[in-house]
């Protein structure tokens, strides 16, 4: 799939919490095409201390107004500067990147998204395209409290959702593999995407229930090409670049101890 360098104009830049910014950007030009699951590398400018560009999943595809977005969660020096940029402002973005989750093959009403944190971020777009194609998907979203469950009316816009909270603020206590919605209904298909912890909790569960399962990893990225070498995994196919064979990986190709 074709990538592109493209220097991109923020329409808007939304505060959704202490630690988390949802960017939209748009070009003077019809954006190129982006699947769920890929991701983008955002150069930092006004940063002395950030070299390297940021990967950031994107989050949802709004082809209306021409806008991708990305939900940004505040770590270091870098994401920070990206939480100060206003509208009108120029970023510069490598995209799209990375593969991309498996659509099935006919509508479904099987399925569900699982997300975590900031990993909640690219089951938005999957599952807008998910209804767009007759599925009706299920979002299972987990956080540790209300305030860290993120643009839960945009997800209900295109299934039902679930929420988990670690202190019980939000939907059931504990954490998404706990939830009683897993006891309910037998899935087809899980997509998931946050803490590691949390995923391969999420993949146990999925095999131990004879349920296709995709992760999308988050290792520490640098180039997003498959020059570096830092995001390496080991899977049944040997040590492989997530940034340019992932993020997302079937958990069969993962050597994980589930």
């Amino acid at each position: 799939m074709k990538k592109f360098i493209l220097d991109l104009t923020v329409t808007e830049n939304l505060r959704l919490h202490t630690n988390y910014v949802l960017l939209k950007l748009t070009s003077q030009t019809v954006l190129p095409e982006m699947l769920p699951g890929q991701f983008a590398e955002i150069r930092i400018d006004g940063s002395p201390t950030t070299f390297l560009r940021r990967p950031i999943s994107i989050n949802y595809v709004d082809r209306q107004r021409n806008e991708v977005w990305f939900l940004i969660q505040l770590v270091g020096d870098g994401t920070k500067r990206l939480a100060q940029v206003n509208r009108g402002e120029i970023i510069n973005v490598v995209l799209p990147l990375g593969n991309s989750f498996t659509m099935p093959e006919k509508p479904s009403d099987k399925l569900l998204l699982v997300g975590g944190g900031v990993g909640t971020a690219p089951m938005l777009y999957l599952g807008e395209q998910l209804a767009k194609n007759g599925s009706k998907p299920t979002f299972l979203l987990g956080a540790r409290s209300n305030k860290d469950l993120l643009q839960l009316e945009d997800f209900a816009a295109y299934g039902e959702v679930y929420t988990t909270t670690e202190d019980g603020s939000h939907g059931e206590k504990g954490y998404v593999t706990q939830h009683s919605i897993l006891n309910k209904i037998k899935f087809e298909q899980i997509y998931t995407c946050g803490p590691k912890p949390m995923m391969i909790a999420v993949a146990k569960y999925a095999k131990g229930n004879d349920i296709n399962c995709e992760v999308s990893l988050e290792n520490t990225m640098a180039c997003g090409i498959g020059a570096c070498l830092c995001c390496v995994e080991n899977t049944t196919e040997g040590h492989l670049c997530v940034c340019k064979e992932g993020p997302v990986f079937n958990i069969n190709k993962l050597l994980w101890q589930i």
